[in-house]
C-alpha cells in the first residue's frame, strides 16, 4: 500500500535578524518578535503534519474507487423475459428487415396468435410527420368492410326528437341534461359519445372526466354531428378512430384472430386508403416509413407497404 505522508518543516530561529532603516542603515530586530513568528509558524506546521498523517491516503484503493465510479452504469442491456410460447412464435418470424406481402404477413399473424383468448389484430405505422406542427397532425376514422370483431357501446348527448332516433339507430344511452348529469356523475359504461353540436357546449365541463379516456367528442373523429342515426350506426358497424402520438405513430386494431385472412386485408387496405386520403399537408418525403402487424400477444411482422397500396389495380 502506497501511503504519502507530509511531514512538518522544520524552522531553526535565528537570535536576531538584520533589516533596513529608513535611510538605509541596518538595523536589527529584537529577539523577542523573531521568537513569536517562529513560534507561530512551527505551531501551524505541526497542525499542518498532524492534519496530514490522520488522513494518510491509500492511492491505490483510491485509484481503484475513482476507476470503479467512473464506470458507466446501465450499458449492459437488460435482458427481456419473455415467454416460451413467445420464443416459438417468435422464431417463425424472418425479422424486422423483411416486409411480406399483405396477406402472407395476415396468414403469419394468425399463425402466431396462440394466446388463450381471440388476440385483436393490429397495425403499427411509423409516419414520417411531426404532429406538434399543426399542418402534420393525422386524426380521423374509418369504416372498416368487415368490422372490428368488437361491439360497441354508444352513447349519444342530445335533445328533442334527436333522442328517439338514436334510440333506433342502436345507441345503448341517449339524452340531454340528464345523461350529462349521470356522465358528471361516473357513468362511463360507452365506447363512443356521440353529440349534437348545440350541446357541446353543455358537454364542455365533463373534459376532466372526458378527455383523459379519448371520449370528448370531436368533429375530425366523427362523434359531432347532426345525423345521429348514421353516426350510431357506423361506429356499431365497425367504424373506427386513428390518430398520431407525438412520435408520428398510428396504433390501431382493425379485427380479430378469428376472422378470415381475406377479411383482415380487407380491413387493412381500408385503413391503408384512409391514412393516404387523411395525409396531412405538412408531410414531406416518403409519408410511410414502416407498417407493421401483429397480434396482442404475438410479434411483429413487417408489411410491403407498395405490394399493399397496389392492391387496388389488382382487384
Amino acid at each position: 500500500m502506497n501511503t504519502h505522508v507530509v511531514t512538518a518543516p522544520t524552522v531553526a530561529l535565528a537570535p536576531q535578524r538584520l533589516a533596513t532603516g529608513k535611510y538605509g542603515q541596518q538595523m536589527s530586530l529584537p529577539c523577542s518578535h523573531l521568537v513569536k513568528c517562529g513560534k507561530s509558524i512551527h505551531r501551524e506546521s505541526k497542525m499542518l503534519a498532524m492534519r496530514v498523517s490522520a488522513a494518510a491516503v491509500d492511492l491505490e484503493a483510491l485509484e481503484a474507487e475513482t476507476v470503479g465510479a467512473a464506470e458507466p452504469v446501465g450499458m449492459v442491456p437488460k435482458r427481456r423475459n419473455v415467454s416460451r410460447r413467445y420464443k416459438t412464435e417468435f422464431a417463425k418470424v424472418p425479422g424486422k428487415t423483411t416486409a411480406l406481402a399483405p396477406k402472407e404477413a395476415i396468414e403469419l399473424v394468425l399463425s402466431t396468435a396462440s394466446a388463450k383468448f381471440t388476440e385483436t389484430v393490429e397495425l403499427h405505422a411509423k409516419l414520417n410527420i411531426d404532429p406538434k406542427y399543426a399542418d402534420q397532425q393525422l386524426r380521423a376514422t374509418v369504416s372498416l368492410p368487415n368490422g372490428t370483431g368488437k361491439e360497441s357501446r354508444v352513447a349519444v348527448v342530445c335533445q328533442g326528437d334527436n333522442e328517439k332516433v338514436a334510440k333506433e339507430a342502436g345507441a345503448d344511452y341517449a339524452g340531454g341534461e340528464e345523461l350529462i348529469q349521470q356522465i358528471e356523475e361516473g357513468l362511463m359504461d360507452f365506447d363512443k359519445l356521440v353529440a349534437t353540436p348545440d350541446m357541446m357546449p353543455k358537454i364542455a365541463k365533463l373534459g376532466r372526466q372526458l378527455g383523459p379516456r379519448g371520449l370528448m367528442p370531436n368533429p375530425k373523429a366523427g362523434t359531432v354531428t347532426t345525423d345521429v342515426a348514421a353516426a350510431v350506426k357506423d361506429f356499431k358497424g365497425g367504424k373506427v378512430e386513428y390518430r398520431a402520438d407525438k412520435a408520428g405513430n398510428v396504433h390501431v386494431g382493425f379485427g380479430k384472430a378469428s376472422f378470415s385472412a381475406d377479411a383482415l386485408v380487407q380491413n387493412l387496405k381500408a385503413i391503408q386508403e384512409s391514412m393516404d386520403a387523411n395525409r396531412p399537408a405538412g408531410a414531406k418525403g416518403v409519408y410511410w416509413k414502416t407498417l407493421t402487424v401483429c397480434s396482442t400477444m404475438g410479434p411483429g411482422i413487417r408489411v410491403n407497404y407498395g405490394a399493399l397500396r397496389d392492391m387496388a389495380t389488382q382487384e
